[in-house]
């Protein structure tokens, strides 16, 4: 690899191998082939034909088949500064490969057709690939739901200390969301059609000329080369391209499954300040140049980052679905050579680091508890009011002297940077009625928690677990992180 040239740090640091393949000139030029070839056996097929003579030969076709992978990328690269089209290029190094076949390459069609429907083919591969990482990362973080489902933990409204939850039980508010981008995707997914073979401006005219304006023979072409291509159908109209709202639709699921993973590794770096969880550290891994100490969640700040990006990239595909003209204009291009591949290997490398972190999270119950037990004794104020009520206290009068001794704790706490002494202070004072011994027994964490630990296995089982088991095949995907 040459140093003097800019390298995408997508390719280089964050993207996986498969994600670069689906994107590479190999597969998008061997898909223009495999499309000139399901085009070639249509018109066939279909009889086309001159005087009686069948125009598409056997012979011509085995040619074409023998040719798909080893792509003369050289000649085109040659014939495209002649030329100044890469459809027309290709179609010229492919005919030198394939002589029998040179007058037939393309037949009817326009550079569309092997753009745009390589195009669909392309991202619907990606988001198989998506699909599956983000099933496994549903898989990862089920299984740490259920191991801590009945880990007590403080929860957080407005990052302030709120009724406890469960460790388990805040995982599923990350996993239902990942859920909800499956959901999202797998229906974008099964929606995705191919253009087919539309023509210039989408009225397969140049069709009308081959086969003698036969209508009904014209009608068949489309669904002839999706099926040939392993879709189920063809968009019904068109201009010379997609409507580029596909383009808008796809890369909204990247930055929904982005925006998710945000929000869970966002949550993973709090509670890593906090030292609560923290995500995988290696051995060797430096967290700081200058502060040795250091245990950054670089790998959390990373799945940010990306998805950030990612979900900015969104915009490219709206605003340029929105400012096409008529039947087609040229300004999409470039930028969905950027915007659609560049979104897809984020994505891919924000799930990796996704299934790394989720992976290795490491849980730190004591510091939990500590925390846990620190808050407790002002959520257990009700409870405790309860017992003395029992006890034949007077509940208004009581309510009004816990509210006094919370705010006198709750000084302590913050102003003189003391341990909280709430239940010191309801043990001393005779209106409560309560031994030291009684109150402690208050402080379970287990009787705060509400129905957290059930809310856990009812959602794994009945939502979760069925995804898990309809992709079973998938599972068991391991991240490489290179960086």
């Amino acid at each position: 690899m040459s140093n003097d040239v800019y390298v995408s740090p997508l390719s280089e640091r964050y993207a996986s191998k498969e994600m670069q393949y689906i994107f590479s000139p190999d597969m998008k030029f061997s898909t223009w082939r495999k499309l000139w070839i399901a085009l070639a056996e249509t018109e066939k097929e279909l009889g086309l034909s001159e005087n009686g003579k069948e125009v598409i030969t056997d012979e011509a076709l085995k040619e074409m088949k023998e040719h798909i992978y080893d792509i003369n990328y050289d000649v085109a690269k040659e014939r495209e500064k002649v030329v100044r089209h890469d459809v027309m290029s290709h179609v010229y190094a492919y005919g030198l490969q394939c002589p029998k076949a040179a007058g037939i390459i393309h037949l009817g069609a326009t550079s569309c057709y092997v753009g745009d429907n390589t195009d669909i083919i392309i991202m619907s591969e990606a988001l198989k690939l998506v699909r599956k990482k983000l099933v496994n990362v549903i898989g990862k973080l089920a299984d740490f739901a259920n191991k801590y489902k009945d880990q007590p933990t403080l929860a957080f409204t407005h990052f302030q200390p709120a009724q406890p939850t469960t460790v388990g039980k805040r995982a599923t508010l990350w996993l239902q969301e990942f859920s909800m981008e499956l959901e999202d995707l797998e229906y974008v997914l099964r929606s995705l059609k191919l253009l087919g073979s539309k023509g210039t401006t989408g009225t397969q005219a140049s069709f009308l000329e081959l086969f003698n304006h036969d209508q009904e023979t014209i009608d068949k072409i489309d669904p002839m080369i999706a099926k040939k291509m392993g879709f189920e159908a063809c968009y019904p109209v068109s201009g010379q391209t997609y409507s580029r709202k596909v383009d808008t639709r796809v890369v909204n699921i990247l930055a929904g499954i982005a925006a998710s993973a945000h929000k869970m590794s966002n949550d993973i770096r709090l509670l890593q300040h906090l030292k609560e969880v923290e995500e995988p550290f290696e051995k060797t891994q430096i967290g700081s140049s200058a502060m040795a100490y250091k245990r950054n969640p670089m790998r959390s700040e990373r799945i940010a980052s990306l998805s950030r990006y990612v979900m900015v990239d969104a915009l490219n595909p709206a605003i340029t679905s929105a400012t096409q003209w008529f039947e087609r204009t040229l300004d999409d291009s470039a930028n969905k050579r950027l915007s659609i591949a560049e979104g897809f290997l984020a994505t891919d490398g924000v799930l990796d680091l996704c299934l790394n972190v989720v992976d290795g999270l490491v849980v730190y119950p004591k510091v939990i508890e500590k925390r846990l037990r620190s808050e407790l004794p002002f959520m257990a104020t009700e409870n405790i009011m309860m017992d003395a009520v029992k006890k034949g206290g007077n509940r208004q009068e009581l309510h009004e002297r816990i509210r006094e001794l919370s705010m006198e704790a709750g000084a302590n706490v913050k102003a003189k940077g003391l341990d909280n002494n709430l239940l010191d202070l309801i043990a001393a004072d005779d209106a409560f009625d309560l031994t030291a011994e009684e109150l402690k027994e208050t402080l379970d964490p287990a009787l705060y928690t509400g129905r957290a630990s059930r809310q856990v296995e009812v959602y794994l089982r009945d939502f979760i677990q069925p995804i898990l088991d309809k992709n079973k095949d998938i599972l068991g995907v391991k991240a490489e992180i290179n960086v």
